[in-house]
């Protein structure tokens, strides 16, 4: 596992490099508490795999879908479900079944339902420095 400590600026640009070098279709899971960074860097991540459209929290909505030219572009958030049943409502099925990319932030309730095949990144917020990020990632990932 690596890991970093970066600005947000630098997380920002780490995520546009990895979304560049994904080959979907791919899963990534984000976890790390609430202010974390996840959304920053499912936005980062969106935008080095070509997606044009504003990448908004789908906290409420639970999912987004967004096109590029690489394919489409998934982004779950399980935040505020419940059951892993609630998924096949949000259209995780149909996500991970494509040939696109597939963001998932808050994935615990989704773990048994996860492909085995799957890139996981954590983030922390750095103690005593709000605007810096831990970031931790499988090496063999970027």
């Amino acid at each position: 596992m690596a890991v970093a400590e970066l600005s947000l600026d630098e997380l920002q640009a780490w995520g546009r490099r990895f979304g560049a070098s994904l080959t979907p279709p791919a899963v990534i899971t984000l976890t790390g508490d609430l202010g974390a960074g996840k959304t920053t860097l499912v936005q980062a991540i969106a935008a080095g795999l070509g997606v044009t459209d504003e990448v908004t929290s789908p906290t409420y909505g639970i999912a987004h879908r967004y096109a590029s030219a690489r394919g489409p572009v998934w982004h779950f958030d399980l935040y505020r479900l419940r059951r892993p049943e609630e998924l096949a409502q949000v259209g995780w099925d149909d996500a991970i079944a494509s040939d696109g990319v597939v963001l998932v932030e808050w994935p615990e309730i989704a773990a048994r339902l996860m492909p085995s095949r799957h890139v996981a990144i954590r983030l922390e917020q750095v103690e005593g420095a709000e605007a810096r990020r831990r970031l931790h990632w499988p090496e063999a990932s970027v």
